[in-house]
């Protein structure tokens, strides 16, 4: 079950609450009984590196096929120079 973050808006008291999907948000603060908002954070996850980007595998197999077509060119000159 996910846990959300809550803070008051009147005595800013903040804390966190374990709850399912299909729950309501909570709406009073156990404090003061004023309005609740709910907080949000950053994701927590992060992709770093190559090959996440649809670019990136893109990018990687053009340059793949032209650097073998312009090895096998070289090795057609090189056998017919022999």
């Amino acid at each position: 079950m996910p846990t959300y973050q809550y803070a008051c808006t009147e005595c800013d008291h903040r804390f966190e609450a374990v709850q399912s999907f299909s729950e309501d948000s909570l709406t009073e603060c156990p404090e003061c009984h004023g309005r609740l908002r709910k907080l949000f954070n950053a994701v927590g996850i992060v992709f770093k590196g190559s090959g996440f980007y649809r670019t990136d595998s893109r990018a990687s197999s053009s340059s793949s096929s032209s650097s073998s077509s312009s090895s096998s060119s070289s090795s057609e000159t090189s056998a017919k120079a022999s």
